[in-house]
């Protein structure tokens, strides 16, 4: 059969075509590497997840994140911040082990305790406070203990029945404890019955108020709010000792900050804590709610004497 003959301007259309159709294709795998590129170097979250150790009632905790969440939106264009309650210390420490919070309000023992569970992590900022932070203990006035003058002291409180906090607080646990190894009690040993752990400053104040306990100890900062506000019924509990002061609560940014949210959105964060200013109506309330005056900066080299307590009490192996 003789081959149909095609005029030179159809095949000249036909290889146009081609050349076309071969262009497009290269054009539209270039659009999509550019496009992957693109997104592989953006930010791959936009909700910031922050948490903190409950350590004083629900409602309260959930006044003080909501306003603090809410200021840092406003501060951090593009960035939903969600505050994300957890139940006990342990947990908040977990949930930032596995990445399900991206900044937490730790004290300083479970600050530590973080670090060591995520390499890279760091503290961050801090209030003005806790630089020279203190615990107190209290008493239950029927136990008719006298105000102790120091540290060896606290002997007095042998005998009576005692409680912590949280069993990881800093200031309801590891520093009192510390404190009274020095003034030579034994937690095992030195009490009427076993130490109790209350849960949080708030439960001791309550637990010792109300002679479920004749002794115990708190956050000082927790117990003088408390004082101020008149929750605090003098007439059945006291202040009998105010600790040397040690660092105490910072934030813990999670190491991959920059690289889930941008570059520098750490730097961004800390500029947002450290701009709050008590002078400013807008900002005083969230400073209030923290009992700060300020945010600082801080670093990890502030908790080693916490690490070093930490260890000496079997709190941290």
């Amino acid at each position: 059969m003789k081959a149909l003959h095609q005029p030179a301007s159809w095949r000249a259309r036909t290889h146009f075509i081609a050349i076309i159709s071969a262009l497009l294709v290269v054009a539209s795998a270039c659009g999509s590497s550019a496009t992957e590129t693109e997104a592989t170097s953006s930010p791959q979250t936009s909700t910031l997840r922050i948490g903190a150790i409950p350590d004083q009632e629900p409602e309260r905790l959930q006044r003080t994140y909501g306003l603090l969440a809410d200021y840092l939106e406003s501060e951090l264009p593009d960035t939903t911040v969600e505050y994300v309650p957890v139940t006990d210390y342990q947990a908040t420490i977990n949930a930032f082990r596995v990445g399900d919070l991206d900044v937490v309000w730790f004290g300083g023992l479970t600050g530590v305790q973080a670090r060591l569970e995520v390499d890279g992590a760091n503290a961050i900022a801090q209030r003005d406070i806790d630089e020279s932070f203190t615990s107190v203990f209290i008493a239950n006035t029927s136990a008719g203990i006298e105000p102790i003058a120091d540290v060896a002291g606290l002997e007095a409180l042998a005998g009576h029945s005692f409680t912590f906090g949280s069993e990881s607080s800093t200031s309801g646990r590891l520093m009192p404890q510390s404190f009274m190894n020095k003034a030579g009690l034994d937690i095992e040993s030195s009490f009427e019955g076993e130490v109790g752990f209350s849960g949080s400053h708030d439960a001791t104040i309550e637990v010792v108020s109300a002679g479920t306990f004749q002794t115990g100890a708190l956050n000082s900062q927790v117990w003088d709010d408390r004082v101020t506000e008149g929750v605090v019924d003098t007439s059945k509990v006291v202040e009998i000792f105010r600790t040397p002061t040690y660092f105490d609560y910072h934030w813990i940014a999670q190491p991959s900050l920059d690289e889930s949210f941008g570059g520098g959105f750490e730097a961004k964060f800390i500029n947002s804590l450290t701009s709050l200013d008590a002078d400013n109506p807008d900002h005083a309330d969230i400073l209030e709610l923290f009992g700060a005056g300020s945010f600082i900066t801080t670093s990890n080299e502030n908790y080693a004497a916490i690490e070093a307590v930490g260890r000496d009490v079997g709190l941290i192996r």
